[in-house]
């Protein structure tokens, strides 16, 4: 595929004044800087006849009510050769009924088109259903700001998901600031400072938040309301400034005039981030929910601000859990009451500060033009890999080539004692040693290797890896050690329930898919032999491991009568503790979430297929579907249960730190999903949270070294951690080997066909 070299945007441009031309100027700086080599154009919608001075970039003007200009800017696009045009699309701004006119530009172009979706109404009228039916159709994507534009497009508009992706606005990269330098500098030093901008207009909800000041007052007499932006150019066409002066009239009535100050301007991006940083608390009082997006309130969240705001459809997302506060519509003693406790609870307020300026720093706009580009290349790739389920269920969602099976960086981990724990940086560590759990990784990664039609590993090192488990066997407790010195000194007698757990599903594994017959044997006996210590395992983790080793062990050995009793005191166990803790909001195991989570799932549902047991299939994809529906994030990419999650009680996940460990448990548990019971989702929420290592993921950037098969140890909130264990690189090459074999398989063979799972 060539590089992008030409793209161009469609919409309207400062300096005409709206939230669409600042948001169209925005990305086009945006990826104007993200990638200086490619020539970016503006194509600018110019309302009634007015003339505005644009800059170069803009590189044609249409005036939205006549069409013969928007087939000239077809032609326009056209002749120069653009690689992708993206669509700013609100219907007030592009002429024709319900902005029809713009379908006449688009159904000529020869590129392919990605429309961003400023509004998606929940009940159009029929010619704006019938402009939206058209404008999917000829988009190659959809791309929406917040997961409720999503859930319309899909229920109200039939969109295929496929085919819509989630970009949240786009925020400034500004550092986290007290106000107290931005108050002196604008005049409002010493003052406690509430602020909502934008233009103005009648939905905003002024009123209320003005009726509301009195109760604020009375809590912090030094409270001052700033009202800052410009009338809304369509209203002043259409009244003048008759909206304004009925809210000063009101601001008079109630004694307000040093309490509230109307600033009437329009003003550029660095004045609006000064008064952003100056205020205590930023307000919108929005009227009412239709309101899909509100850059207002994303540029003030992205710099950290304490938030109070009517519960429209924006704001129920952003600052859901705690990162703002919502009141309802038009209540302005509840504006007041909330704001008034806000503005007297410093350590609330900074709290709240705090959490909004961390979970915003995946919104900034350096972020945004590398999603918008990520969408931009997938549509460009002229191969893709096409995955067909089997007839009669669906087909998955399409999916980028995966990379080639690399295992040099693998091979540089290990030494002549086995798999090392940890690396800084590529080098890896000594000082920590070795350990089972990773090891026993490693030997699922070499039985992957056998079945999948790849290069195998080779057997001295496959050799080595199961030497190493084997020495971990401690016959006198009957339990495997885990951590091993780089000294070969065992630093434990029995190492924990899960590393035992994952070391018998290893060891199943390899008794059913190593090359060696010999391997094979030697793995039957070891498992055999420690098997019966899972009986005494209290840990539900320790439990599924030990399930997915039976599910290939019992294949092998149908002749140990002990094995299908352990596999069903196991699961039972597991749906035990499904059903006393699972509520309609909390469908989990346990109180909390950990690590590999999606393992207890993906050993339910594997269980219930090999013993007949469709129970068990059931809510290990039942508690799969909760689990994926909290691991996807607002833009639609794969989020893995942050570690700074672990130990929170029936709370939803922490975003970071996140770790390849669960994206690989994640593809396994959904494509053991989609064995079961066909459902295309599942393979397209296995390829989602395998694109988790290639880049699309909170920070848009890649994890792993295609090259070299190696992979980062993870996303923290403003980074990836640079250091790359062997933890990492086995879940990876695990999450690849899985990816890849499920390609093969459905490719070449398109009948009706039982998935062979590496369960790995």
């Amino acid at each position: 595929m060539t590089a992008l070299r030409r793209l161009a945007f469609i919409g309207n441009s400062l300096p005409r004044r709206c939230g669409i031309a600042t948001f169209t100027t925005d990305l086009q700086q945006a990826v104007a800087n993200a990638r200086p080599e490619v020539d970016v154009a503006i194509v600018a919608m110019t309302d009634h006849g007015r003339v505005y001075d644009y800059p170069s970039v803009v590189r044609m003007q249409i005036n939205d009510d006549r069409q013969t200009e928007y087939e000239e800017a077809a032609d326009f696009l056209n002749a120069g050769q653009f690689d992708i045009v993206c669509v700013q699309h609100e219907f007030g701004i592009f002429g024709g009924e319900a902005g029809g006119h713009l379908l006449a530009l688009l159904s000529r172009l020869t590129m392919p088109i990605v429309t961003t979706l400023h509004t998606v109404l929940a009940e159009p009228r029929p010619a704006q259903r019938a402009v939206m039916k058209r404008l999917v159709d000829l988009s190659a994507k959809i791309v929406v700001m917040a997961e409720k534009a999503r859930e319309l497009l899909r229920n109200v508009y039939d969109v295929a998901a496929e085919k819509i992706e989630v970009i949240p606005h786009g925020i400034p990269d500004a550092a986290f600031v007290e106000p107290d330098a931005a108050k002196a500098r604008l005049g409002f030093d010493g003052r406690t400072v509430m602020l909502t901008f934008g233009l103005l207009s009648p939905n905003k909800g002024i009123e209320v938040m003005i009726d509301a000041m009195p109760a604020i007052l009375r809590s912090r007499p030094d409270a001052v309301y700033v009202v800052l932006g410009a009338t809304h150019p369509n209203l002043v066409h259409s009244e003048g400034e008759a909206y304004r002066e009925r809210l000063q009239a009101r601001v008079h009535a109630l004694g307000l005039e040093k309490q509230v100050v109307f600033l009437n301007r329009f003003v550029d991006q660095p004045t609006l981030l000064d008064f952003i940083s100056m205020c205590d608390v930023y307000v919108t009082p929005y009227l009412n929910e239709a309101q899909m997006t509100s850059g207002t309130l994303a540029y003030s969240f992205g710099l950290g601000k304490a938030v109070v705001s009517t519960p429209y459809w924006h704001a129920r997302e952003l600052l859901a859990d705690g990162r703002g506060i919502l009141v309802p519509f038009g209540d302005a003693a509840a504006i007041g009451a909330e704001i008034a406790r806000l503005l007297c609870n410093d350590n609330r307020r900074q709290a709240m500060r705090t959490e909004a300026y961390a979970n915003s720093r995946s919104m900034t706009w350096k972020r945004t033009a590398e999603r918008y580009f990520a969408t931009f290349d997938r549509i460009r790739r002229l191969q893709r890999l096409k995955v067909i389920a089997s007839p009669g269920e669906g087909t998955v969602q399409e999916s980028p080539p995966l990379p080639a099976m690399q295992l040099g960086y693998f091979f540089s981990m290990c030494d002549d004692t086995g798999l090392f724990q940890h690396a800084i940086h590529s080098v890896p560590d000594r000082s920590h040693g070795y350990c089972v759990d990773d090891n026993a990784r490693a030997l699922l990664v070499a039985c992957a290797l056998n079945t999948g039609g790849e290069h195998r590993m080779p057997d001295a090192l496959t050799t080595r890896i199961a030497a190493f488990v084997q020495h971990a066997w401690n016959a006198d407790t009957r339990r495997f050690r885990n951590f091993m010195s780089f000294e070969r000194r065992w630093l434990e007698d029995s190492g924990s329930e899960d590393s035992n757990g994952r070391t018998l599903w290893a060891l199943g594994e390899c008794s059913r898919d190593d090359s060696s017959a010999t391997r094979r044997q030697w793995a039957v006996a070891l498992f055999a032999e420690a098997l019966p210590s899972a009986e005494s395992f209290h840990s539900p983790r320790a439990w599924a491991f030990t399930l997915l080793g039976l599910d290939a062990y019992c294949t092998v050995a149908p002749q140990d009568s002990r094995a299908p009793s352990m596999r069903r005191l196991l699961a039972d166990r597991l749906m035990s503790v499904l059903a006393s803790v699972e509520t309609e909001d909390w469908v989990w195991f346990e109180e909390v979430l950990a690590y590999d989570n999606a393992r207890l799932s993906q050993a339910l549902i594997v269980t219930g297929l090999a013993a007949g047991v469709p129970a068990y299939a059931a809510a290990g994809r039942r508690s799969l579907r909760w689990l994926m529906a909290l691991q996807r994030s607002v833009a639609g990419h794969f989020r893995p249960v942050g570690s700074g999650s672990f130990g929170d009680k029936r709370r939803l996940p922490r975003s970071f730190d996140q770790q390849p460990l669960e994206a690989a448990a994640a593809i396994s548990a959904c494509l053991a999903a989609w064995r079961a019971d066909g459902d295309p989702q599942w393979a397209s929420d296995a390829q989602r949270a395998f694109a988790w290592f290639l880049g699309s993921n909170d920070l848009s950037t890649p994890l792993v070294d295609t090259e070299t098969g190696s992979c980062r140890d993870g996303l923290h909130a403003d980074r990836a951690n640079e250091n790359r264990g062997g933890e990492s690189a086995v879940s990876y090459l695990m999450g690849l080997a899985e990816m890849r074999e499920f390609a093969r398989l459905v490719s070449n063979r398109p009948k009706p066909a039982r998935l062979r799972m590496l369960r790995a």
